[in-house]
């Protein structure tokens, strides 16, 4: 029985992203404050938060001001990470790798709105997506990265990469450590069975990055969200 209410959420979640994607998509020209865009995939992924039936806690908004411009450097263990995010930060947009660009309708929309693409194919091509990166992030709004590069197998908390902090260092934009808990239970990496459960959400203080300015300062700078996110971070059992 649980197997089948899966399916039938994964293909409420698909087949309503075509939808919002092309309204997303079609916003773009039209309204480049990016109300409508970020709207549509909010409200999509609130949909899907409701059908797979989890329940979203967030603490913490009281650090930051939710349409401040920020690098929001998180940890990650599932596909609804993304989700959460995107229904607790107004405008946040993902940093995604080229070949999801590929994927129709989401992927498009991905590409041709408001996140930001990284080609991490070449390493010529992966530091000219860095600097790219590094202006659209001051454009405004909040940029989404996850600290650990990919999503944990085992629900413990991976060593982190630098390139958030390197990122952080050439924007000299705040960075805002978060804690997710809960994620991996509901759905682990190389898993398509949803339990639903609570997904928490921890917001930090925000730390400025104007005076990272040598290599070492960014390791530090990584240690010490790493260090932040930990304190609260919930292992799961």
């Amino acid at each position: 029985m649980r197997w089948f209410m899966t399916v039938l959420r994964l293909i409420f979640v698909s087949v309503t992203n075509i939808p919002f994607s092309i309204l997303a998509l079609s916003s773009v020209p039209l309204d480049p404050s990016g109300r409508i865009y970020f709207w549509a995939g909010r409200t999509w992924t609130k949909l899907a938060l409701i059908v797979c039936r989890i329940k979203l806690s967030v603490k913490g908004m009281e650090h930051v001001d939710p349409y401040g411009n920020y690098i929001l450097v998180s940890n990650h263990a599932s596909m609804f990470d993304i989700p959460v995010l995107m229904n607790t930060f107004p405008h946040v947009r993902i940093m995604f790798k080229k070949e999801l660009s590929y994927i129709p309708f989401w992927g498009w929309a991905l590409r041709w709105g408001h996140h930001i693409m990284v080609d991490r194919s070449k390493g010529t091509e992966a530091m000219k997506s860095l600097d790219r990166a590094a202006k659209a992030i001051v454009e405004g709004g909040q940029v989404l990265l996850f600290a650990e590069g990919t999503r944990t197998r085992d629900g413990k908390l991976l060593p982190f990469k630098r390139g958030a902090f390197s990122l952080a260092a050439k924007s000299g934009i705040p960075i805002v450590p978060i804690t997710i808990n809960g994620s991996y239970s509901i759905l682990p990496k190389g898993s398509f069975d949803i339990r639903p459960s609570q997904i928490e959400v921890i917001v930090n203080a925000p730390i400025e990055t104007k005076n990272i300015t040598t290599r070492e300062q960014e390791i530090q700078l990584m240690n010490t969200v790493r260090e932040i996110i930990s304190r609260s971070f919930v292992e799961p059992t």
